[in-house]
């Protein structure tokens, strides 16, 4: 880690699970001087992690520029600064404000990936975004809210494309999201899940349909710290990659000889409620 050339690293803590985080982001927090973390966000046992020398800042109470002080004043002494974000920090992670802060002082600022939270969703319900013969884009995006969203990017638009939606920072929302959804390209029959704190301890998963996810979230308390995903990956069965397929010819293989059309590419279903607690 040349924090000569990096003083100040921007690391992502993983979505909760400290086995989650990168080893390169373990070796940071075992070398940081001052690690400032997101207390409301960051599992804290992400800490033991850190020397015993080193200085713990929960930064929720404090503003942007009372962080930047922090930051640049450990760095003025020479030490080494960690900033832990939540998940990976290029999502919802307001970080590059700090940066550019951080920079306007001299400071030279490296980041290290981190998974993010909508990946350990997927981890969490055992499935994959993309599905072959099916959806091949996933949309991250969150509702409007005390936040706003660009017009352009209303949930009622981008769910005209059909694509695999996984809707952050909404949960407080749920009904709006199912409306604005079924606005678009999905039906209330639309495969969806809910992911309450993936791969936290008390991890909760709730698969439904769009239009009885909502009703679902309530019924378990569900208004923070969650996903939505919606789309037929989250009950998709039966589908097959061309990649592996004996049919399919590329690089590294020749092509069987057909021998029928026996191969589905593709089978969703919203399939029976369930939640995992």
């Amino acid at each position: 880690m040349a924090n000569t050339e990096y003083p100040a690293l921007f690391v992502g803590a993983g979505p909760g699970d400290p086995e989650l985080i990168t080893l390169k982001g373990k070796r940071a927090l075992e070398e940081a001087d001052l690690v400032l973390y997101a207390g409301s966000l960051v599992n804290e046992a992400l800490l033991e992690y850190c020397s015993p020398g080193c200085v713990t800042v929960d930064s929720s109470p404090l503003s942007l520029e009372e962080q930047v002080a922090l930051m640049a004043a450990k760095v003025a002494e020479g030490g080494r600064v960690v900033r832990l974000h939540t998940g990976d920090p290029s999502l919802f992670g307001a970080v590059a404000e700090q940066k550019e802060r951080l920079q306007s002082l001299g400071i030279e600022v490296k980041f290290i990936p981190g998974v993010s939270s909508f990946q350990a969703a997927a981890a969490a319900l055992g499935i994959q975004y993309t599905v072959p013969g099916g959806s091949q884009t996933v949309v991250c995006t969150r509702r409007s809210g005390r936040t706003p969203v660009p017009p352009r990017e209303d949930l009622r638009l981008l769910a005209e494309h059909g694509a695999t939606m996984v809707v952050f920072l909404s949960a407080d929302q749920a009904e709006a999201v199912s409306a604005d959804l079924q606005a678009g390209a999905f039906t209330a029959e639309t495969p969806a899940a809910c992911v309450y704190r993936a791969s936290w301890e008390d991890e909760k998963t709730i698969v439904s349909t769009l239009g009885a996810l909502p009703s679902m979230m309530a019924e378990h308390g569900i208004t923070r710290h969650a996903l939505i995903v919606v789309g037929e990956c989250v009950a998709s069965h039966g589908a097959r990659s061309l990649l592996y397929s004996p049919h399919f010819a590329h690089g590294a293989r020749d092509a069987a000889p057909a021998q029928g059309d026996g191969e589905r590419t593709l089978a969703s279903s919203a399939g029976s409620c369930e939640a995992r607690l």
